[in-house]
């Protein structure tokens, strides 16, 4: 069972361009879990090159066609066959509220209707984030990471490639104005 702990979680946590690992540049993280064991989240605006078509037929489940063209997105390099399903159906009965009308769901069971009625918005993400007991503290320490309040709507509406621009902007930060520093030891 998921529990969800105060912190860091829920928020984002955006990449610095000094973070340096491939895996997070230009990344917004959803944080979903948030305490002294570690931290988890979710890259909410990395498009992998599948999309909901591809991961339903893997399933053999039918996909509405308003959603099907909606790329899978990469939630990080933890687990990436390990599928995480954001959404604001509160049809689902196996949900989990991350923010008010943002829910997480991570079974095949939540995964079918969610496709194939084609209402719910959402974000299927392979894979997660994840952060050993402090680690992510020092890295937010060293200026890898900034943290900013989240809303649901900013995870499932809107164009992922164009999130850490906006997510930035929204925090009074010009992109532009960042610039890449010595990385992180």
């Amino acid at each position: 069972m998921l529990r969800f702990v105060k912190g860091l979680a829920p928020g984002f946590l955006i990449a610095m361009p000094q973070l340096g690992d491939p895996n997070f540049h230009k990344s917004v993280i959803l944080m979903i879990e948030h305490g002294d064991g570690g931290a988890m989240g979710l890259v909410v605006n990395r498009a992998s090159n599948l999309t909901l078509r591809d991961l339903a037929r893997g399933q053999e489940i039918k996909v509405a066609r308003p959603i099907e063209a909606q790329p899978v997105m990469v939630g990080g390099p933890v687990e990436p066959q390990r599928g995480f399903i954001l959404h604001d159906s509160e049809a689902v009965a196996e949900r989990h509220e991350v923010l008010p009308g943002l829910y997480l769901s991570v079974t095949l069971d939540a995964l079918e209707p969610l496709l194939s009625q084609g209402t719910a918005r959402l974000r299927f993400c392979l894979g997660y984030s994840g952060w050993a007991p402090k680690q992510l503290e020092k890295e937010i320490s060293a200026g890898a990471w900034l943290f900013t309040e989240a809303a649901g709507d900013q995870v499932l509406v809107g164009e992922p490639d164009k999130m850490w621009d906006g997510t930035l902007r929204g925090m009074g930060v010009d992109p532009a104005m960042l610039l890449p520093a010595a990385g992180i030891h």
